[in-house]
């Protein structure tokens, strides 16, 4: 690993092609989830050595812990965070070919499927934060029970 200025953290440098065990380390993740994600389609390796091992460039490790902060920070589901690569990908696709046509037709076309994609992914946020206030009000409940179990137990040691 070298120090990378930008980001002030160890990392691979950006010629550096990892092997699977190698980026696994790199993110917190093991090799056979890293396995997972490719059979599942999330992942690519960007190649493969002589002797057919899977390697990992500097995006790839990115990705992985896209994928990782995903699951674990924001608790996505494997097909929710599939839908949103795949959402993304869609999104620099017609990115692209919206710059290179002059077509209105294409690019109204682009632009309503780009809308579409971006309002699904709001509805999945907010479904996400819905969920997570539910959770917060159950444990504030939890807190305010065992509050009230440790005011009780005050009150009968005085």
């Amino acid at each position: 690993m070298e120090r990378d200025p930008a980001r002030g953290a160890d990392a691979p440098r950006a010629d550096r092609m990892l092997r699977i065990n190698e980026a696994a380390a790199e993110v917190g993740l093991t090799p056979r989830s890293i396995r997972y994600y490719e059979e599942l389609g999330l992942l690519r390796p960007a190649g493969r050595s002589q002797g057919s091992y899977r390697l990992y460039d500097a995006s790839d490790v990115e990705r992985l812990r896209f994928i990782r902060g995903l699951r674990d920070d924001a608790g996505y589901s494997l097909a929710e965070i599939g839908r949103l690569l795949e959402d993304e990908e869609a999104r620099a696709r017609a990115r692209e070919r919206f710059r290179a046509t002059a077509d209105p037709g294409e690019r109204r076309a682009l632009a309503l499927d780009t809308l579409e994609r971006t309002e699904r992914r709001i509805a999945t946020l907010r479904e996400k934060a819905e969920r997570l206030e539910a959770m917060i009000a159950e444990a504030e409940d939890r807190r305010a029970h065992l509050l009230g179990h440790l005011a009780e137990l005050e009150a009968a040691d005085s």
